[in-house]
């Protein structure tokens, strides 16, 4: 039996996608690349915003028209959050929540049958033949209650995996060649809270008791990071790169979207931050024109993003949903203004993330290569602090750490000239 697995949204849910390829592999399916060579597609959804939603609800119809013989499996947070829905949709013959999800083979068995399986073909990964960077769960769901947040909805309620569990996943992505590990979560700066440990003593753990050559934390809320934790970055595995969720630069939009810091002692948390951890690159969300955002309070929101220098912006417009305070709250914002808004924190964005590429050009520094960009003559990779490089070379790159010096900015990164390949 084969089956395609895919994915939307956040690196959650392509861990859980990926893990879900190796529990199928182990259980006799062969995962493939592409779905119309697939017996069976399984779609790991995404409700972050109405745009998610639309888009998880296009690909399942587009999976459909490629394969139409094949049954389609829908689980993640559209599914928890709108399965009647997603039970309409033409193809698809399992709906399978979030709580459910470690259980989904065992479902698509009893909904297949053993037929056309084989015996298990191991610790298998996506068919792609990707070997790069790893995507390890280290715990779900979140007791933070931001107004805006439908992920808290679908969720639920926080928990960690143990920390012998995650080493144990960690060892398996090294030994099968990946050179880099995205410890990845809704919330996993919360990790540990309820088996009495903590997010820095897993990393601390991982850093002894692997040889993992690269080590990356995905978003983490700000008042998880502390002094203790930035230490960590001593380390030279542990990647030079914090995401930090803002979600706005103005106190008052902060109060009403229930976060917990106010734009100074964000502020104070970065410089400590940038001060205890050299080029380390600080990224971030923002919400545009959130419930009740005035203009003002955009203009101080914006003035602060501009002080801030961040590395990069992911902007989102405001998307109301069902079940969260904030979509019961008055004054919302006009679509347009939120478009508009969201245009010019982008702009913000490009030329921050330009200055903070361009404060790198002349030095050297380590690229884990992943791929190809615009033909296989491109090479394209990151270095730790989440530079994108590209350069040409007539080796194989791929899976590979280099030095390379950084000649001038491209594309969306800099262009760089390996001074020696080192496998």
């Amino acid at each position: 039996m084969r089956c395609y697995l895919t994915s939307l949204g956040c690196k959650l849910n392509r861990s859980e996608i990926e893990m879900l390829a190796r529990q199928f592999a182990r259980a006799g399916y062969q995962p493939v690349s592409q779905p119309e060579q697939a017996n069976l597609c399984v779609v790991n959804s995404c409700t972050v915003t109405h745009v998610a939603a639309r888009k998880s609800r296009q690909l399942i119809r587009q999976l459909h028209r490629t394969n139409p013989r094949a049954p389609i499996v829908v689980t993640g947070c559209y599914a928890e959050m709108s399965p009647e829905t997603v039970k309409g949709i033409e193809g698809v013959e399992l709906v399978v929540g979030n709580e459910h999800k470690g259980q989904l083979v065992e479902a698509v068995g009893g909904l297949l049958g053993a037929k056309g399986r084989g015996p298990g073909t191991g610790d298998r990964g996506l068919a792609n033949g990707d070997r790069t960077r790893a995507l390890v769960k280290i715990q779900d769901g979140c007791s933070n209650r931001c107004a805006y947040c439908i992920v808290t909805l679908a969720r639920g309620q926080e928990w960690s995996r143990p920390m012998g569990e995650v080493l144990s996943e960690v060892r398996d992505r090294v030994a099968t060649g990946y050179k880099e590990v995205v410890l990845t979560g809704v919330n996993i700066g919360a990790y540990g809270h309820d088996r009495g440990t903590d997010l820095g003593q897993l990393v601390r753990t991982i850093l002894e008791e692997t040889g993992i050559p690269r080590l990356r934390l995905s978003s983490i809320e700000p008042w998880e990071v502390n002094d203790e934790m930035l230490a960590l970055w001593q380390d030279g595995r542990l990647c030079r790169h914090l995401h930090l969720p803002l979600q706005s630069g103005c106190d008052e939009t902060l109060c009403r979207m229930g976060r917990r810091y106010t734009a100074a002692q964000y502020a104070k948390l970065v410089e400590r931050a940038r001060s205890a951890v050299s080029s380390l690159a600080v990224t971030t969300d923002l919400i545009a024109g959130f419930s009740g955002e005035t203009e003002a309070e955009f203009a101080q929101s914006r003035a602060f993003v501009e002080r801030m220098a961040f590395a990069r912006l992911h902007v989102f417009p405001y998307s109301p949903h069902p079940g969260t305070s904030a979509a019961r709250f008055p004054d919302q914002v006009a679509s347009l203004v939120k478009k508009r808004r969201a245009q010019c924190l982008r702009a913000i964005g490009e030329e921050a993330s330009r200055s903070f590429r361009q404060q790198f050009v002349g030095q050297t520094l380590l690229v884990l290569w992943e791929g190809t960009q615009d033909g296989p003559e491109v090479a394209s990779g990151l270095t730790d602090n989440y530079l994108r490089v590209y350069t040409t070379s007539e080796e194989e790159l791929i899976n590979t750490i280099t030095p390379v010096r950084l000649i001038h900015l491209h594309a969306d990164g800099l262009w760089g000239q390996i001074e020696e390949v080192g496998r």
